[in-house]
């Protein structure tokens, strides 16, 4: 039995509503959590694979030219080793963008970056593998490359359109902000940033009997990247199986595959045995994705009165010659303030660096910077306190396609977060010390669209009345397999201990998997969907129409005659849901909403930041967990904090090289860096989005959440710093005197 739905028209009545089991939106412990710390759960590197070789990846060492040889003869006789495998047709160049479903660029002869991997060396043990492949020798030749974006940003162009318009017009900017009466011209650039998972990437490729090839990776969305890699491998699409279980973290960097799937799968076939390739942490950060660093042109016009007349933000960004993705720095601005002018651009400077791809947020993490730091520097203009400023430009309509959003929440939250926050006792800046530190505070709002992508989900209902649900969609840490779970216990009634899952398969039914917070809004409605057959089927099965259903406990309770749900599906029952895309996504426009609030100390003496406190209120539809949605929250604020004050990739300009290529040099922000932070959600729910009301939560939590501790910084000391990360050294020259 399939369920399928389409969203073409608004889902007011959800079984979510009127189920009574309890399930939905409690703090549930993950399922998985217990599996997880005892080191039961399954990561791509750890399945116990028979006859297993080990491979060591080889990078090259340029960062632009062309790979002249790889001598393999020189190491394949070392202790150990089995094989150096090369393909340099083959073999991917750069990582793939996430949802794409043909393979990425080919061919590894032509160097494009730094770190470009080149070989594989196949051993018995991994310390023979890399001891052969550390002397490996590789042959190359430089020729040129682009590594400076300074020196290169005249070379911009417009890149083809993505998930938002590189380039959007509307009015005239320029004539408004000649006759406005306040206006902003100011620019904002933030440098490149790598994901940082704790998982690196890995792949263990086994070839079965039948030619079919099964890969056990680390990857977010294991239905279009089997698409991918069956491409690149020019097999046919059902031949390839990726198992993902349980992923270490991926915040976008794991959405595509990555050249070890590729490698790992062809030295498999070439050695006739399975081989596990697992990348160092440094080629982690040369050979996957970075975020694009980004260079942002921000004007603001308004009238006296704080009505904006114009938005303009122009960006440029950077990626590899001939790779098409940018970073969508704009695409919270085309729909988070109202005015009748606006221009969005983003133009691309080719470079030969890391590929630039997916980072969490991608667009509205380094976007809403430009444009929040400059609605403070506006409202301090105008003499407006900041939230009264965005809240006096809030919108009930798109401000661009004139649709109205389906749910919006903006002016509730900065109302509700300046009430928990104690906004009202915040100080004009360089005013409020307490001994050597000034003290800030600032705010800025949030916003994330939201996405429902096709997603299809099993739930099977056996004779002993537990269940079981079946999807290749991921979890990447943010709770899935917990939230999935919820909402068939609370349609059927079955205790959440009953009820087990089969994700990150592609053998199971295809997901979108993980990426753009669409995961439980899509997923989640599957199984919805899947369960709403089910409970239709129960209701006949029992002789009553489903409205009088009751599925409670594990019981089937129809007026004063129950059953256990075991029994009322004999030898078992199974149903799939598979929900799609339709035209509420024209009819409205759906993004999560929100408000950052924090408050940072300034040391007046030495320059350092501490954030003190930091707080998060957020309306994203029915939240499904709280705890789950709240950790999401606290990971996306962190991760604003880490962006403000410390996390940068550092290219060497002359050659690409990452001078900082592991955890150790490129600073995430650590337990010191982060104070207990506040996360509150509104009540909402959205009609529009999905047969569950929920939307997009993920990424909520950092878009907005790096300009708050920016202007917090601005507000404690006085000191406007455009330049992130705001690291001590660009606040020290300008601090007021200690004394």
């Amino acid at each position: 039995m399939n369920n399928s739905l389409t969203m073409d028209k608004p889902f007011p009545d959800s079984l979510l509503d009127t189920g009574v089991q309890g399930s939905i939106g409690r703090p549930f412990d993950r399922i998985d959590g217990p599996n997880k710390v005892s080191g039961a759960a399954t990561y791509a590197a750890e399945y116990a694979i028979t006859n297993l070789a080990h491979g060591v990846l080889v990078s090259s060492q340029i960062g632009a030219g062309r790979l002249v040889s790889v001598d393999a003869d020189a190491v394949r006789n070392l202790p150990g080793v089995i094989d150096v495998v090369t393909d340099f047709d083959r073999f991917i160049r750069v990582a793939g963008q996430g949802g794409e479903t043909e393979a990425p660029t080919q061919g590894v002869k032509t160097i494009t970056s730094r770190g470009e991997i080149v070989a594989i060396v196949v051993a018995e043990s991994y310390e023979a593998a890399r001891d052969a492949a550390l002397q490996l020798p590789v042959t190359t030749e430089g020729e040129g490359g682009a590594f400076d974006f300074a020196a290169h940003r005249a070379e911009a162009a417009s890149p083809p359109d993505g998930v938002t318009p590189a380039h959007a017009s509307q009015g005239d900017v320029e004539k408004a902000m000649v006759e406005a009466a306040v206006t902003i011209d100011v620019t904002y650039t933030t440098p490149s940033q790598n994901s940082a998972a704790m998982e690196p990437h890995a792949s263990i490729a086994v070839w079965e009997t039948d030619g079919s090839l099964t890969l056990y990776g680390a990857y977010q969305m294991p239905t279009s990247d089997a698409l991918q890699l069956a491409d690149a491998l020019d097999l046919a699409e059902d031949k390839v199986r990726i198992i993902s279980r349980f992923i270490g973290g991926g915040f976008g960097s794991k959405l595509g595959i990555a050249p070890e799937s590729v490698a790992a799968a062809i030295a498999a076939k070439q050695i006739g045995r399975p081989v596990k390739a697992v990348m160092a942490r440094q080629q982690v950060f040369e050979a996957t994705v970075r975020r694009s660093n980004t260079e942002q042109r921000m004007r603001l016009a308004a009238t006296q009165d704080g009505k904006l007349t114009a938005i303009g933000q122009e960006s440029l960004v950077s990626n590899q010659p001939g790779e098409d993705f940018f970073e969508p720095v704009g695409i919270g601005t085309h729909m988070i303030y109202a005015a009748e002018n606006r221009l969005i651009t983003h133009d691309q400077v080719p470079l030969n660096l890391v590929l630039s791809g997916s980072m969490r947020a991608p667009g509205e993490a380094v976007g809403m910077i430009g444009l929040e730091c400059a609605m403070d520097e506006l409202a301090e203009q105008l003499g407006i306190d900041p939230v009264e400023l965005r809240k006096i430009n809030d919108t009930s309509n798109d401000p661009e396609k004139g649709v109205p959003f389906s749910s919006r929440s903006l002016s509730e939250a900065l109302e509700e977060g300046a009430r928990r926050f104690g906004w009202d006792k915040r100080q004009p800046p360089a005013t409020r010390r307490e001994g050597e530190w000034w003290i800030g505070m600032g705010m800025a709002s949030a916003v994330r669209g939201n996405m429902l992508m096709e997603s299809s989900a099993k739930v099977e209902i056996h004779p002993d009345g537990s269940a079981t649900i079946s999807s290749a969609m991921t979890d990447i840490g943010t709770g899935s397999y917990t939230i999935l779970a919820q909402i068939a216990s609370e349609i059927l009634g079955i205790p959440l201990t009953r009820i087990s899952l089969s994700l990150g398969d592609t053998n199971d039914p295809p997901a979108a998997g993980s990426g753009g917070s669409w995961g439980a809004g899509s997923a989640g409605s599957a199984v919805y969907l899947a369960c709403e057959t089910l409970r239709e089927t129960l209701a006949e099965a029992m002789g009553v129409e489903t409205s009088t259903l009751t599925l409670k406990d594990g019981q089937a309770i129809a007026g004063n005659h129950s059953r256990p749900i075991g029994d009322v599906v004999g030898k078992g029952l199974g149903a799939t849901g598979t929900i799609k895309p339709g035209q509420q996504e024209e009819e409205t426009t759906q993004a999560s909403f929100g408000a950052h609030f924090a408050e940072v100390a300034v040391n007046a003496v030495t320059g350092e930041v501490r954030v003190r406190r930091m707080l998060g209120v957020f309306a994203a539809g029915r939240v499904l967990n709280a705890k789950t949605a709240r950790s999401q929250c606290l990971g996306g604020m962190t991760f604003g904090i880490g962006t403000t004050l410390t996390e940068e990739i550092v290219h060497d300009p002359r050659d690409g090289k990452l001078v900082n290529r592991d955890l150790a040099e490129y600073h995430v922000p650590v337990n010191a860096d982060v104070p207990q932070l506040d996360v509150h959600f509104l009540h909402e729910r959205d009609i529009h989005a999905n047969p569950i009301h929920a939307k997009g939560i993920g990424e909520l939590g950092i878009s907005g959440a790096a300009a708050a501790v920016a202007n917090a910084i601005y507000n404690g000391c006085g000191v406007r710093i455009r330049e992130f990360p705001i690291t001590l050294d660009k606040l020290l020259s300008s601090l007021p005197d200690p004394d």
